[in-house]
């Protein structure tokens, strides 16, 4: 039996990286993929990449979607433009992938009845009408943060969608989801970020800044990826999830201290110990 969203096509508003890989994956299972950008240019590459069956710069291209996922930069999820929610059908599922669900939540359930906060926890380093790609979704999480407010059917809509794809379902409340995006996600930005910048300015301190440059491998490529990434996303999560994430930069820097007092006392064999334990949390992590 077919369920009801899968009979109607499916909207997305904006085509970067998630936006766009939904549009990929959902037209290579048969849906009519209807989207809704912000710019004629990105119109015209979007349609170059097939990304969605229907493209359009007017909200009344997602007249007739039954589901509608809101791709959308955090800033643009919690001041909604008035047209964009006029053009909403009642009776579609709306959800959302950005990565701070509290805020969302508290804009987004009071403006439509079928609302459902969720976040896939899937991404690359790139952004924008290039980014989208097929299975990104395939392996990874994908988490609802329902309230007492969302509807059991939507929810299940929702999910449905996410599974589709390949992801492993699951739902918090939107107030853990938070802290702990900041620990595993937003956090980590800002300490990649850092990380950068340390070894820039240290190579510059040593006279070795070309060097450390030319010796740069697979170890410091890993480590640095995220904080080399879209730096928009990155300043919109801090500034979305700020007590969370300020929280979480303390217990990193309380722990990198802690790394730090081994090394300046030279206890190497507690600092031993206390990479051993980090190596057998990591697979807990992955």
């Amino acid at each position: 039996m077919t369920s009801p969203w899968r009979s109607r096509p499916v909207g997305i508003v904006g085509l970067g990286l998630i936006g766009g890989s939904l549009g990929l994956d959902l037209q290579a299972q048969g849906l009519e993929v209807r989207a809704l950008v912000h710019r004629a240019s990105t119109a015209e590459r979007a349609q170059e990449r097939q990304l969605a069956s229907r493209i359009a710069l007017e909200p009344s291209v997602l007249a007739d979607c039954g589901l509608i996922v809101l791709a959308l930069p955090l800033d643009r999820l919690l001041e909604p433009n008035p047209e964009l929610l006029a053009a909403l059908p009642a009776d579609a599922v709306v959800t959302d992938v950005g990565s701070v669900k509290q805020p969302i939540a508290d804009v987004w359930e009071p403006l439509h009845p079928r609302f459902v906060a969720s976040h896939p926890m899937a991404g690359t380093a790139e952004a924008g009408v290039e980014a989208g790609i097929q299975g990104l979704f395939s392996g990874r999480p994908w988490v609802a943060t329902p309230s007492e407010h969302t509807e059991a059917n939507a929810l299940a809509c929702v999910q449905e969608l996410a599974e589709s794809l390949g992801a492993h379902w699951l739902t918090c409340p939107a107030a853990a989801h938070d802290r702990a995006v900041a620990l595993i996600s937003h956090m980590p930005v800002l300490v990649s970020a850092a990380l950068l910048q340390a070894a820039d300015q240290g190579g510059e301190a040593a006279d070795a800044a070309a060097l450390v440059r030319q010796l740069a491998s697979s170890g410091f490529a890993d480590t640095s990826r995220i904080g080399g990434g879209n730096p928009e996303l990155g300043s919109l999560m801090a500034r979305c999830n700020r007590s969370a994430v300020l929280e979480a930069l303390q217990h990193y820097r309380s722990q990198l201290e802690e790394l730090e007092a081994l090394v300046k006392d030279e206890q190497w064999s507690d600092l031993e110990r206390a990479l051993r334990q980090c190596q057998g949390l990591r697979p807990e992590f992955l």
